[in-house]
C-alpha cells in the first residue's frame, strides 16, 4: 500500500514535470497603451490584438518607474524601486542586492533554459548569470571593481542604417527613420529572427524566453510601408498639446519637467511636426508589432501555443505631446505610468476578457512563479495575478505605485493609483500635490487636491505616499 503511494507521488511529479509550462515574455520599448486592443483608433496593431483576444488584457497595469533601467528592474526583481536601489539607467540591481534572485534566474535555477534576446534588462546593465544563452557582459554598471568595462561588442545596437555627418545623443534620438527593405538590418528584426531560432532549437525542453523590441523607443523606425498607413494631416493632436512642455494651471510645477528627453529635444513642436512624429510612433509600434508577429506564427507552426504562456509589456508609457511632453522620463501622468499587459495562458477559460482591476508590475513576477508551479522566492512584494486570470472582475483593492527620481539617490515624486483616484505629490523643485478623478477627467487637467470637498481623500492617499515615500524623499 505504502509503495503504492510513493510510485503515486513520484508518478504526479514526472507528469508535472512533462507538463510543465513554457514562457514566452515579450517588451516592447517605450510602448504606450496605443494598441487596438486597448481601443486606440490610430493603432495598427493586428498581432498583439490577436494575442489580447488569446488571455487577459490588464486595462490598469502601472509601471513602478517611468523609465527602462528603474522599470525593468523593478519588474524582474519583484521589487520596488525604493527597494532594488535603481532609480536610473546606470545602476544594476546586484551591486547593492546581490541577494536578489532575478526573473528569468529563479527559472534557470528551476530547470527552464533561460534565454536572452534583445532588450530585457537595460541594455549594459544585464543580469548576466541569469542566462542560459545570450545573456550580456555589463559595462554601464555592475563591473567588478579593478576590471575594466568591456566595450559593447560592436559599438551600440544598430537601428537602422546611418548616413551623413555623425549625430550627438539627442540628434540620434529626435528625428523620424525610414528603414530600407523590410528593416532587416533592424536590432528588432534580428530580435525575431533569433527567437524563431531559439524556438525551434528548444521546443522540447522546457523554455523561458525573454524577447525584448526597441521600437517604438527613439527615435521612431520603420520601413516606409509602415509610415504610409497613416495621412498625417488627419492624424487629431492631444487636446492638451502644447509646443513645449507644460504645467496645467492649478498643477505643480514637479508635475512636468522643462525639458524633453526623446523628441522635440530643446525645441518647439509645431503641430504640423507633431502629426509627422505621431505618425512615425505609430509607425514603429506597427514595424515592432509585426515582428512580434513573427515570432507568434513560429510559436504556432511549431505546436507550442498550448503548453506556452505568452507576455506582452510595455516598459512604461509615453506622452506625445499630451501637455507638451513628448517622453516617458518624469512622467507621472497616466499616459506616462500605465503600461499595455497582456497575460496569455492556454489553460485558463478567460481568453479575450479584460481585467478593469488596478495592477502594478511588481505582481508579474509572483504570477509566472505560481502559473509555472515553481516556489516563491523570498522577498517578492508583488502579488500573484492569477486570481485575475481566472475571474478578471474578481474584487482586487490593492493600489499601484510609480515613483520618478531626478537625482538617482531620492524620489521627486510618488504616484498612487486607486480604482477611482490618481494621486500625487512631489518634492524638491516644483513641490506640491495633485489628486485627478480619470473618470471626469480622463485629460487629466483638473487639480482636486486643494478642493475642501476632497479633503478626506487627499488625507487619506497622502498617508500612502508618505508610507511608501518613507526614507526615499530628498533632505529638506
Amino acid at each position: 500500500m505504502r509503495a503504492a503511494a510513493i510510485l503515486s507521488v513520484l508518478l504526479a511529479v514526472s507528469v508535472s514535470a512533462a507538463e510543465r509550462m513554457n514562457v514566452l515574455l515579450i517588451i516592447s520599448d517605450d510602448m504606450r497603451t496605443e494598441l487596438g486592443c486597448y481601443a486606440s483608433t490610430l493603432a495598427k496593431t493586428p498581432n498583439l490584438d490577436k494575442l489580447a483576444a488569446t488571455g487577459v488584457r490588464f486595462e490598469r497595469a502601472y509601471c513602478q518607474f517611468p523609465l527602462c533601467g528603474p522599470s525593468r528592474s523593478s519588474m524582474l526583481t519583484g521589487r520596488h524601486p525604493g527597494t532594488t536601489g535603481v532609480l536610473g539607467n546606470r545602476t544594476w540591481f546586484g551591486d547593492k542586492h546581490p541577494e536578489f534572485v532575478s526573473l528569468p534566474k529563479h527559472f534557470k535555477n528551476s530547470g527552464y533554459t533561460s534565454i536572452r534576446v534583445g532588450k530585457i534588462f537595460h541594455g549594459g546593465i544585464d543580469d548576466t548569470d541569469a542566462w542560459s544563452l545570450d545573456g550580456q557582459v555589463r559595462f554601464l554598471a555592475g563591473v567588478p571593481a579593478g576590471q575594466p568595462a568591456p566595450k559593447p561588442k560592436g559599438g551600440k545596437a544598430k537601428a537602422g542604417k546611418a548616413k551623413g555627418p555623425a549625430l550627438n545623443k539627442d540628434q540620434r534620438s529626435d528625428r523620424r527613420v525610414v528603414l530600407e527593405g523590410n528593416g532587416e538590418s533592424h536590432a528588432d528584426y534580428r530580435a525575431a529572427d533569433r527567437a524563431i531560432r531559439y524556438l525551434n532549437d528548444f521546443k522540447d525542453k522546457p523554455f523561458f524566453i525573454g524577447c525584448g523590441f526597441l521600437k517604438p523607443h527613439s527615435p521612431p523606425e520603420a520601413p516606409q510601408r509602415f509610415y504610409d498607413m497613416w495621412n498625417a494631416s488627419e492624424i487629431p493632436l492631444p487636446v492638451d498639446f502644447a509646443p513645449k512642455p507644460t504645467v496645467p494651471p492649478g498643477f505643480p510645477a514637479g508635475s512636468i519637467r522643462p525639458q524633453n528627453a526623446d523628441l522635440f529635444v530643446g525645441r518647439d513642436a509645431s503641430p504640423e511636426e507633431a502629426r509627422e512624429m505621431i505618425r512615425a510612433y505609430l509607425a514603429s509600434s506597427s514595424f515592432m508589432d509585426w515582428n512580434v508577429g513573427r515570432v507568434l506564427a513560429e510559436l504556432d507552426r511549431l505546436g507550442l501555443r498550448e503548453k506556452t504562456i505568452v507576455v506582452f509589456w510595455g516598459d512604461h508609457g509615453y506622452q506625445l505631446g499630451e501637455k507638451g511632453k513628448w517622453s516617458k522620463a518624469g512622467s507621472l501622468w497616466e499616459q506616462g505610468a500605465r503600461t499595455p499587459f497582456l497575460i496569455c495562458d492556454p489553460r485558463e477559460k478567460t481568453a479575450g476578457k479584460v481585467c478593469p482591476r488596478v495592477v502594478q508590475m511588481v505582481d508579474l513576477y509572483p504570477t509566472l512563479v505560481q502559473l509555472c508551479g515553481l516556489d516563491v522566492p523570498p522577498g517578492l512584494v508583488g502579488r500573484s495575478l492569477a486570481p485575475l486570470m481566472g475571474d478578471p472582475d474578481a474584487p482586487w483593492d490593492h493600489p499601484a505605485y510609480t515613483v520618478w527620481s531626478e537625482d538617482g539617490r531620492h524620489f521627486s515624486g510618488v504616484l498612487v493609483r486607486t480604482e477611482q483616484w490618481r494621486y500625487g505629490e512631489f518634492f524638491g523643485r516644483g513641490a506640491g500635490s495633485m489628486l485627478i478623478d480619470p473618470a471626469a477627467d480622463p485629460h487629466e487637467l483638473n487639480n482636486l487636491a486643494n478642493d475642501p470637498a476632497h479633503a478626506e481623500v487627499v488625507a487619506k492617499l497622502s498617508a500612502l505616499v508618505k508610507s511608501y515615500a518613507a526614507g526615499h524623499t530628498p533632505p529638506p
